[in-house]
């Protein structure tokens, strides 16, 4: 697998939202359509000039702490091979709301390149309660399983808090070094959210050579403020029609994200 960084372009990840899938609440009761939704949005990225996908089960809420059920693991397969089927782009995975294993595994059955992964240093008070990071297991579980799958990790992820005085830049600095992590992220207080710039720039000081990427927030309108200093975006919520999140990727958003981070360089 070759890594999305290898040149000096700034890199657009979108996301496709996942609906509901089986097992949880609010699944309608048709993977086919579920499926069909998730198609159409890696699309529509594709045709916007976007450079990759992440797919995440962002409808399974609430979301374990732990490993997800096999069903959802399931689900998440058919949806990541028919998006990788339908588009040329490389794909990765985020098992919310922490389940690296599980996301290495659809790496490894659907050719997928990179994984986000929430928490994989230290420990975070979030809504699912006390997470810890794993990172001895998820880089030997790659090793094993998925060699050329990239880790991009979070540094205090989003709707989360830090357990103890652990600042931003030992944080990011520890995902590096001991978590050997290959990307960090930085994100806002939550989903849509945008992240506070002075913490990217706190980011990028502590971990200079290390490819850095915006998690959540980016806009039209911020995108070239925070590629002065980050190395690419993950957007899902503003690429949506009318920037409203439960709607379909337009890919004429895309087009004008892709144009203006063309202009950033």
């Amino acid at each position: 697998m070759t890594s999305l960084f290898t040149s000096s372009q700034k890199v657009l990840i979108g996301v496709v939202h996942l609906r509901p899938l089986p097992g949880s609440p609010g699944f309608s009761g048709s993977l086919r359509e579920i499926i069909k939704a998730a198609v159409a949005d890696a699309s529509a990225y594709e045709r916007g000039g976007a450079h990759a996908v992440f797919i995440e089960n962002f409808g399974d809420v609430p979301f374990t702490k732990s490993a997800v059920a096999p069903e959802t693991i399931a689900a998440m397969s058919a949806a990541g091979c028919a998006v990788r089927a339908a588009v040329k782009l490389p794909i990765g995975f985020n098992v919310l709301r922490n389940d690296a294993r599980a996301a290495l595994a659809l790496c490894a059955a659907c050719e997928g390149s990179f994984i986000r992964v929430n928490v994989h240093c230290g420990a975070m008070l979030t809504d699912q309660g006390l997470i810890e990071g794993d990172a001895y297991n998820t880089l030997r579980y790659r090793k094993a399983i998925a060699p050329g799958a990239e880790i991009f990790a979070d540094v205090h992820v989003k709707h989360a808090v830090p357990l103890g005085d652990w600042s931003l830049e030992d944080a990011a600095h520890d995902t590096v070094q001991r978590g050997l992590a290959d990307a960090l992220i930085v994100s806002g207080v939550g989903t849509g959210k945008p992240a506070d710039i002075a913490d990217v720039e706190r980011v990028r000081r502590a971990c200079p050579e290390t490819k850095l990427l915006l998690g959540s927030g980016v806009m039209l309108e911020n995108v070239r403020d925070y590629l002065r200093h980050a190395d690419g975006v993950i957007v899902g919520s503003s690429l949506k029609r009318d920037g409203i999140l439960s709607n379909p990727v337009d890919s004429k958003r895309v087009v004008a994200l892709v144009k203006m981070m063309r202009n950033c360089l």
